[in-house]
């Protein structure tokens, strides 16, 4: 009789290739409310040194499978698989904890969102973070946390509480909050914005959070106050560099300018990418979502993959000693 043993290097490999060229495993912390889980994908072929983490956060109602694609909805935060491969990072998705709504999500920092979960989800990312250098050789100077929605404001407040251990971070279809249960930032960071500016849900202008279906969600400045928010707190320029991204594709209506404050890839630059016409979704070029689910999140771009995007602002930067 065959054993199993005969066929681990086989079921190793085939799982690298269903994982986007990185292998996926899963992963748990205890915390105060309990085990906690995560998933932490590896590059497929090993690499020397210690590793720079990522930490992807996802949004209300989502899940950590969800975001390496293993979902209806194909995640454009699964093309990270492919980045983790090439670029030999680890990349952690972790699962939220559930709400009076009974759906996964992040208590962020908005004082009037009563949906959220009340669990302290920045000693969650601390202990991940802490996992992962221990037993995974992440390099502790090189922590990167990227969250799109809830997730994004989640970003938002470890960024306030825990910013020293954090490289850089990016914030995708998320707003500052108007009402702010968090106290404010001592230490400037790198942040990359995207915002789409026909965002339903998180809109582009500022105001309440959510749509018709979806109440208690809170509220927020606007996507260009938030931005604001954190280059003044870096004491950047008001004069950002302007780029306005090549076009891929003349049937897609949405477009993408990238102003960026701060000359130095290496220092503490604020990034906005804006997403003109474009709604409560990350771009992407591989990871098209259907007519359906933009229907009701708003057209999605394809000029970039929002993962390279962001690697290319988070590769350079580390925390500061």
């Amino acid at each position: 009789m065959m054993t199993v043993t005969r066929y681990l290097p086989l079921i190793a490999a085939i799982t690298a290739l269903q994982a986007g060229a990185a292998t996926i495993v899963d992963e748990t912390v205890q915390r105060p409310e309990g085990a906690r889980h995560y998933l932490l994908a590896q590059p497929a072929t090993p690499v020397a040194g210690k590793l720079p983490l990522v930490i992807l956060l996802h949004g209300h109602a989502a899940s950590a499978n969800l975001t390496f694609g293993k979902g209806k909805i194909d995640d454009p935060a699964a093309a990270w698989l492919a980045v983790a491969d090439r670029e030999g990072l680890l990349v952690i998705a972790p699962d939220g904890a559930k709400g009076s709504d009974d759906k996964q999500g992040w208590n962020d920092c908005r004082a009037d969102a009563p949906t959220n979960p009340k669990t302290d989800d920045v000693g969650f990312i601390a202990a991940m973070i802490d996992q992962a250098v221990a037993q995974h050789n992440a390099d502790p100077s090189r922590v990167y946390l990227s969250g799109a929605s809830n997730g994004g404001g989640m970003v938002y407040r470890a960024a306030i509480e825990m910013g020293p251990r954090l490289a850089a971070v990016a914030v995708s279809s998320m707003l500052m909050p108007t009402k702010n249960l968090c106290a404010a930032p001592k230490r400037a960071l790198p942040v990359l914005v995207a915002h789409g500016t026909e965002d339903k849900i998180a809109p582009y202008a500022g105001g309440e959070v959510g749509h018709f279906l979806l109440t208690g969600r809170g509220s927020g400045l606007s996507a260009e106050d938030s931005v604001k928010y954190w280059r003044e707190l870096a004491q950047l320029p008001s004069t950002p560099t302007i780029t306005k991204l090549p076009h891929r594709d003349a049937s897609d209506k949405t477009a993408l300018v990238r102003y960026v404050w701060g000359s130095d890839p290496k220092g503490t630059q604020v990034e906005f990418l804006k997403m003109e016409n474009a709604g409560h979704v990350q771009p992407s070029i591989t990871h098209n979502l259907s007519w359906l689910v933009q229907a009701v999140l708003g057209k999605q771009n394809g000029d970039v993959e929002f993962a390279d995007e962001t690697w290319a602002f988070f590769k350079d930067k580390r925390a500061a000693p």
